[in-house]
């Protein structure tokens, strides 16, 4: 069945990442009572486990690849850094470097996430699956060759692509992140890779705050290939949607790539408590659809999803059960009672600010001759 099945890469290990609670590596103050992290491992589990219970897992070809090895994590990371990640580990913990927090322990999960990802990618780009889901923690869309950020500690998409290309498994990607957040670590890994590009449809102001900018546009090797929308917060279903397909999926089919992966984060949930948009569980299937049928257009289907945020322990199942099911074509549907209720909401539909913002960036990006 080689090119047949959708894969599902995930590992326990992964779920025994510690960022520890929030202070513990920075004075909290006086009056902030410690309290858990954002980023635990609750809502990757439940999905995890949601996709036992509704039986879809036994569709998919589940998956778990081998760490990173240091050579795959050099192509991306600093010595230096992986040398300061490794020493940390092995004492007390620390901070990888910008709101990246971890405990003991946590390097192998870190590696065994990145792992996932590279599994994932080499899978798909050798045919050996049509399409795959990678369950990563931690996340790794903000991770830096130098520094870890924004709870990441390794880039799990950029080693992967890095390695698959360096391997010649394939030659031109398009990574799309619909995090809410915007994807510093693979705008920074392929600024000057003009074979790479980068998308990120994310919350304008808000984590990291120096980066995602439409005119941060690729590097004087690679200009381009980097194509940032900052959406203003409160966006929901039509301003996604008319982002996806006026601008977003035309970049990528113009681009040509041999590979599609998505830094697949659902903060932009209704539900999430780190982000400001108002998605539902059906509004990633829809966004996951249209790039399913992109990928069957331009690359032969081959297509990846790499985990990265997303915060509401509760919803985050539901979203990524429907995405993996959109994935997968699978008739298995777990009904989300709050799908409706939240498409109701008022300013669902596209508001003329966010079609006169999306509408500027596309004309700026046509007249450059990208489209």
């Amino acid at each position: 069945m080689t090119g047949a099945a959708t894969g599902f890469f995930w590992h326990e290990r992964c779920f025994w990442h510690d960022p520890g609670a929030i202070g513990v590596f920075s004075a909290p103050g006086e009056f902030l009572q410690p309290q858990p992290a954002s980023e635990s491992p609750e809502s990757k589990r439940r999905l995890k486990n949601l996709l036992e219970v509704s039986g879809l897992i036994d569709e998919l070809a589940v998956c778990k690849p081998p760490p990173a090895s240091r050579e795959d994590l050099e192509r991306f990371h600093t010595t230096r850094y992986l040398d300061a990640l490794a020493a940390g580990d092995a004492g007390r913990g620390g901070d990888g470097g910008d709101c990246a927090p971890y405990l003991p322990g946590s390097l192998a999960a870190a590696s065994q996430s990145a792992g996932l990802a590279v599994g994932a990618v080499e899978a798909v780009a050798t045919g050996e699956l049509s399409q795959a889901y990678a369950l990563c923690r931690p996340p790794g869309h903000h991770a830096e060759a130098d520094r870890g950020r924004g709870f990441c500690l390794l880039g799990n998409i950029p080693v992967a692509v890095m390695r698959a290309r360096a391997l010649g498994q394939v030659g031109r990607v398009a990574i799309l992140d619909w995090d809410v957040h915007h994807g510093n670590g693979q705008q920074g890994a392929f600024w000057n890779t003009p074979e790479v590009l980068t998308i990120s449809l994310h919350q304008a102001g808000n984590y990291p705050l120096e980066t995602g900018e439409f005119a941060e546009q690729g590097g004087a090797a690679a200009l381009g290939t980097d194509l940032n929308l900052p959406l203003p917060p409160g966006c929901g279903i039509g301003a996604y949607e008319y982002a996806m397909d006026t601008l977003v999926l035309p970049a990528i089919e113009a681009f040509a790539p041999e590979l599609i992966v998505v830094a697949c984060g659902y903060d932009a949930c209704a539900k999430d408590p780190l982000g400001k948009m108002l998605l539902n569980s059906a509004a990633f299937a829809g966004m996951t659809a249209r790039v399913k049928a992109l990928a069957e257009r331009v690359c032969q289907g081959r297509l990846v999803l790499v985990h990265e945020g997303g915060y509401s322990e509760g919803y985050v199942p539901l979203c990524g059960h429907a995405v993996i099911q959109t994935l997968a074509g699978s008739d298995i549907r777990v009904p989300d009672p709050q799908d409706d209720e939240i498409a109701a909401w008022g300013y669902q539909a596209l508001q003329p600010h966010q079609r006169a913002l999306i509408d500027g960036w596309r004309e700026a990006w046509a007249r450059a001759g990208r489209l």
